[in-house]
């Protein structure tokens, strides 16, 4: 593979076309040995870019696979104490504090990238990995917009590279349980969607009151403009690093772009939802030009597909702000004094986030992550779960697979193609919490067609200096 500088791969839109995308790991392919045993040169060189906060477990996900050789580790405060723990544990492993000049030192060393950096800086470090050939692990959401999701998934698509995206449910029975079951057509005609997370988040009790960026003194050993990437610039402070940048609409995606994926990624892939029609903000709580609500309540409409209906899926997020839950709902339990088998009434809890489907003939529970969904409603025969079609359960965990991917061993099961479209639903209705009311949105065009300031967020303008990004 040719190696070009930064300066020249972003020199023109035309740099895609000076690189032969065939990356080594692909090359091994089916020769390569399976998880257990694989030898160092039989391993998927990977660079770490984020290696605390989120960062520090997946950098130990990819170095306890035994499918991996962690060659380099990047972070723009290498002083964090996860970040120490990475570079002694992986003494060899050369370490960056800026990504572009970890590619202009060794990008022919790097077989893969793995992205935990916040939101808002994914978008640059994906497109510079995928120019060159790399294949790219990014933490959801995929990216801070709309039209940076659009990039990714079509920069994806023309390099030819592995992609996942970090919602380790698309790697467990969750997935095979809504697939086996929609195939069955046990999940049919789903007409509505009630999704919640009502955890604490770091900006409830004081996001209302925010009134602009707060400034304090940057720790001598952060490199700052590399943290900002294409982002507006705003000068340091604890309230975005670490972790709280998830607050800001500047920087973070708020709570759909750290839940929805874990919520919703197998009803959106299995019903084929696509992107909606209709944003409606139903509800805001403490709306703020800087930081997200205290509670939203947002409804999204997706059209008719095929011969599935239309569908509404509605968001609950805020710490009291639950979703109305029919009486008739319940998870089958064993009645202690009559040891008959017996629906107790369904409660949501904040401490679980999940989705209750409603169907035609039946009503289905579920939680986050890998959890499997239940019947809640529409049969009432508890045997009635020993007919339900049978699913695996087991299969390679979400980093495993991404390196299995690599090696051509297997198929991502969440790449761009598929967590793309998804990140940018949750790109819509975090619009909806910024601007209140209804957005009309044009999923051919993939235009806001009622709200010019909304519209143009969709894909707004990158920081000065980060416009070669935009344009491979």
């Amino acid at each position: 593979m040719k190696h070009l500088s930064r300066r020249q791969l972003l020199k023109s839109s035309a740099a895609i076309g000076a690189f032969s995308i065939i990356p080594a790991p692909l090359v091994r392919g089916q020769n390569s040995p399976s998880a257990t045993g694989a030898s160092p040169n039989d391993r998927v060189n990977v660079a770490c870019i984020g290696i605390a906060q989120r960062g520090h477990g997946n950098t130990n996900n990819i170095s306890n696979s035994g499918l991996a050789n962690i060659v380099a580790l990047c972070d723009v405060h290498l002083a964090q104490e996860h970040a120490q723990e990475h570079i002694a544990k992986h003494p060899d492993a050369k370490t960056y504090t800026d990504f572009r000049v970890m590619f202009d030192e060794m990008a022919d060393d790097i077989d893969a990238v793995v992205i935990s950096t916040p939101d808002h800086s994914h978008f640059t470090i994906a497109v510079q990995a995928m120019a060159l050939g790399k294949h790219v692990y990014v933490e959801k959401p995929l990216a801070h917009t709309f039209g940076q999701c659009e990039r990714l998934i079509d920069l994806a698509a023309r390099t030819g590279v592995v992609t996942q995206m970090g919602n380790q449910g698309h790697s467990s029975g969750n997935l095979m349980q809504f697939q086996s079951w929609t195939e069955a057509g046990v999940i049919k005609d789903v007409t509505r969607i009630s999704a919640f997370m009502n955890k604490w988040r770091r900006w409830h009790g004081w996001g209302q009151d925010a009134t602009g960026y707060l400034e304090q003194p940057l720790p001598a050993d952060m490199n700052w403009d590399a943290w900002i990437a294409s982002a507006p610039m705003h000068p340091f402070s604890e309230k975005l690093h670490p972790g709280n940048w998830r607050s800001w609409y500047d920087y973070g995606c708020g709570c759909f772009g750290d839940w929805g994926p874990h919520i919703l990624d197998t009803a959106h892939r299995c019903l084929e939802l696509g992107l909606p029609t209709k944003v409606s903000a139903v509800h805001r709580d403490g709306p703020n030009d800087f930081v997200y609500p205290q509670a939203t309540t947002i409804q999204f409409d997706f059209p008719e597909r095929g011969s599935m209906p239309a569908c509404a899926v509605t968001w609950y997020d805020g710490q009291t702000n639950f979703p109305p839950v029919e009486p008739e709902l319940g998870n089958w339990r064993r009645n202690q004094e009559t040891k008959e088998i017996e629906r107790a009434p369904l409660e949501v809890s904040p401490k679980n986030p999940g989705k209750i489907i409603y169907g035609k003939d039946l009503t289905f529970y579920g939680g986050s992550h890998g959890s499997v969904l239940r019947v809640v409603e529409g049969n009432d025969d508890p045997d009635f779960r020993k007919t339900l079609p049978k699913f695996q359960n087991k299969v390679s965990n979400h980093h495993n697979n991404f390196l299995l991917a690599c090696k051509g061993e297997e198929e991502a099961r969440s790449p761009f193609a598929i967590s793309g479209p998804l990140s940018q639903v949750f790109n819509l209705g975090i619009l909806a919490q910024r601007f209140g009311g209804e957005l009309e949105f044009d999923p051919t065009t993939k235009q806001i067609t009622n709200h010019a300031e909304a519209n143009a967020l969709l894909d707004p303008e990158p920081r000065k200096g980060w416009e070669s990004y935009y344009t491979l």
